[in-house]
């Protein structure tokens, strides 16, 4: 079977192709390489191109002819999507529907979406289930929930025309093998930045908000490990391939994690009582955000296999320690 992986070079997407990979799976990455890496990419072949070019993204379609497209090329910070609303907006929405066009004069019917759980916003009810209201916050929240509601809509006007989009909750970690992590040094999760002040490589970890209505005062996050994710994409792709229906899955753990917890962790798994500073709330974060993972579970059969945050965190500290 042929898959085509948009951002296929970045975090998530790089895990996504050496699960594929060593499925068998014949597979071709399309990546502009602004946040994504050549060397993260372990398998298929990897065409440099923007999906704001349709006629390209066109003719690469043409020549590949995928029975399915993974599409995860994004721009997906939540800080600069709110001082940079219309590049979201361009590169998220305007791109996938360059990308869904070029698929449709193809025949090209499968598609399995990125999402996030930043479409919720401020959830009603926690965990939160897949019908809850989408309400996002931000402009990235925004531009991934009108790229679901246009999906489901062309579910609607074309029957064979499948689809299932996969909302990430706080994704972190590296490969158990070490071969693939996080190499985007400009990063900005949670993980990442404190594992940084770990390492010296900048003098403070910043946590925005300590009067949320939670336990510590700090923001409840459900982390799921990379790997994990990636399975999630692979169960899709089967789901799909046996005639499944287009639908929308969760993932997380439905568990959740403090700021503050998430730091006390990192520091004794590194042993460095690195810096902290307290600072005001930052714009579109919310209290709590944990996913009601049943869904995924029952229908996609999807078992998380590194759900502690310990081993997550370990994951991250070695890669970053291997990269040194």
């Amino acid at each position: 079977m042929k898959v085509l992986i948009t951002g296929g070079a970045g975090y998530v997407g790089s895990h996504v192709v050496k699960v594929l990979g060593e499925s068998g799976y014949n597979i071709l990455i399309i990546d502009n390489l602004s946040t994504g890496y050549r060397e993260a990419v372990l398998f298929g072949d990897l065409v440099v191109a923007d999906l704001s070019d349709k006629d390209a993204i066109g003719m690469i379609i043409n020549r590949f002819k995928p029975d399915a497209v993974m599409h995860l090329a994004a721009s997906v910070r939540v800080d600069e999507s709110l001082t940079k609303p219309l590049q979201y907006y361009r590169n998220n929405v305007i791109n996938t529907i360059n990308l869904l066009e070029a698929m449709a004069d193809n025949n090209v019917k499968n598609l399995i979406f990125s999402s996030t759980a930043a479409v919720y916003g401020n959830p009603v009810s926690v965990p939160i289930m897949e019908d809850a209201p989408m309400q996002p916050l931000s402009p990235y929240g925004s531009s991934k929930a009108t790229v679901e509601i246009m999906l489901r809509e062309l579910a609607t006007s074309d029957p064979a025309f499948r689809y299932v989009s996969l909302r990430y909750f706080n994704v972190a970690g590296a490969s158990r093998d070490m071969r693939l992590g996080q190499y985007n040094n400009e990063s900005t999760h949670l993980m990442k930045m404190a594992l940084k002040a770990a390492k010296g490589e900048q003098d403070r970890l910043q946590v925005f908000g300590t009067d949320y209505p939670t336990v510590d005062g700090t923001c409840i996050r459900d982390f799921v490990h990379v790997d994990d994710i990636a399975m999630a994409h692979y169960l899709a792709l089967e789901y799909l391939q046996d005639g499944g229906r287009s639908d929308v899955f969760n993932c997380g753990y439905g568990i959740g994690f403090s700021v503050k917890e998430v730091i006390d962790i990192v520091k004794e798994v590194t042993g460095v009582d690195f810096k902290v500073e307290l600072a005001s709330r930052r714009s579109g974060d919310v209290p709590i955000v944990i996913a009601d993972n049943t869904k995924i579970k029952s229908v996609l059969n999807w078992t998380p296999k590194f759900k502690d945050l310990r081993l997550i965190v370990e994951t991250v500290w070695q890669w970053e320690l291997r990269r040194c």
